[in-house]
């Protein structure tokens, strides 16, 4: 249960940082992800995803 609160904790962190430290990047970020195709977004949430099991199974071995 750490472990998740760790990982949920550090989420926190990151996003925390992009939202106190370049709030306008992050409008044309949203912007531009909003421009982009609904395929290419599903495609780069599936690689997010799959890097992110990875580096979790990584972690624990």
């Amino acid at each position: 249960m750490s472990v998740i609160l760790l990982g949920i904790g550090l989420v926190l962190v990151i996003e925390g940082l992009v939202f106190a430290l370049a709030p306008s990047r992050l409008d044309d970020l949203v912007q531009f992800m909003a421009e982009m195709p609904r395929d290419q977004r599903r495609v780069i949430g599936l690689v997010a995803l799959a890097l992110g099991v990875m580096l979790v199974w990584l972690s624990q071995t």
